[in-house]
């Protein structure tokens, strides 16, 4: 069956509209609700059908207090320092256009919040924010298997994907955080995740506040001529 034109124009419009939010307010969103898009997002393709994933779901005082937890160790700079990450996720060698990108968007926030070159406490406290979850209500924290390779990683952003292309149907914000897997030593305790796992990154889940100057920042996108060869 051929979708309609306006069944298109929905799809279009709940991938199109996916952002990262920074800003929540704490309206709760129902376990229901998380639940049916968890069940939504779990038809992500797998390779062989092996479905990666593992969320651990966080609200209330489980949420408050990792955050409480993660700060602490955030604001201390011995601690911090001893807090680090289990694989990386940027290159260790920056290149245009990359660099530029990561750059842009960085001033572009900044800029919203007036927030200066020079400011960097200001900085910290913003990049700390990350840890509060922006304020949203619901804190989610995702895990793999250690045995499983790059393959299912790959699979793994598309099971993030679908999952925030299904919280967009449903009028709800995320935001995905890599900024997470620095803490992973207080995220998996905190969560009791077995040994076998390993964190791959953090979502915020709410509202959005379309209030706050830092929800108005929209990316930009390279046009598809840009990235796409088309061979005939």
């Amino acid at each position: 069956m051929n979708p309609t034109p306006e069944q298109i124009a929905h799809v279009d419009a709940a991938i199109t509209s996916r952002k990262s939010v920074r800003a929540f307010l704490p309206t709760p969103v129902p376990r229901g609700t998380i639940e049916d898009m968890l069940r939504v997002a779990s038809r992500a393709p797998s390779g062989t059908n092996t479905q990666p994933w593992k969320v651990y779901v966080l609200t209330g005082t489980s949420k408050s207090e990792l955050s409480s937890k993660i700060l602490a160790a955030y604001d201390d700079p011995e601690e911090a320092a001893t807090h680090k990450e289990e694989y990386a996720y940027y290159p260790t060698e920056w290149r245009a256009p990359f660099i530029d990108r990561r750059r842009k968007i960085g001033w572009d926030l900044y800029g919203l919040l007036k927030i200066g070159k020079t400011d960097k406490a200001r900085m910290h406290d913003q990049h700390g924010r990350n840890y509060s979850f922006f304020d949203a209500p619901v804190g989610l924290m995702f895990t793999i298997d250690r045995v499983m390779q790059q393959g299912s990683w790959m699979d793994y952003g598309m099971f993030l994907q679908s999952l925030m292309v299904a919280a967009r149907a449903r009028g709800l914000d995320t935001c995905p955080q890599a900024a997470f897997t620095q803490f992973h030593r207080i995220i998996m305790e905190h969560i009791g995740a077995p040994p076998n796992e390993m964190l791959v990154c953090g979502m915020s889940l709410g509202v959005a506040d379309t209030a706050a100057p830092e929800n108005a920042l929209v990316t930009e996108r390279e046009p598809v001529a840009g990235f796409a060869c088309f061979l005939e």
